[in-house]
């Protein structure tokens, strides 16, 4: 049986296409800030509701701040 040759180009493009799977850091920022945003003003705006109201509304901003990470990235980049 006779070997295949890969160029390295080809490795190097592969090991890049699976790099490029991993979320942008400034997507967790803004899901981890907007979610923590939206608890608080939930806490001060929903305290006579109970507790899981203001999980929810924590939930829907992480929600919320990973679309929106994801349109800063495709504009304008990642932040670090």
């Amino acid at each position: 049986m006779s070997k295949r040759r890969v160029s390295r180009t080809a490795i190097a493009a592969t090991l890049e296409k699976k790099k490029s799977k991993e979320w942008p850091i400034v997507v967790y920022v803004w899901a981890f800030g907007l979610a923590l945003v939206s608890y608080v003003v939930a806490r001060i705006v929903l305290n006579a509701y109970p507790h899981p109201y203001h999980w929810g509304t924590g939930t829907a901003g992480a929600l919320l701040g990973i679309g929106i990470g994801w349109l800063w990235y495709r504009w304008r980049g990642d932040i670090l």
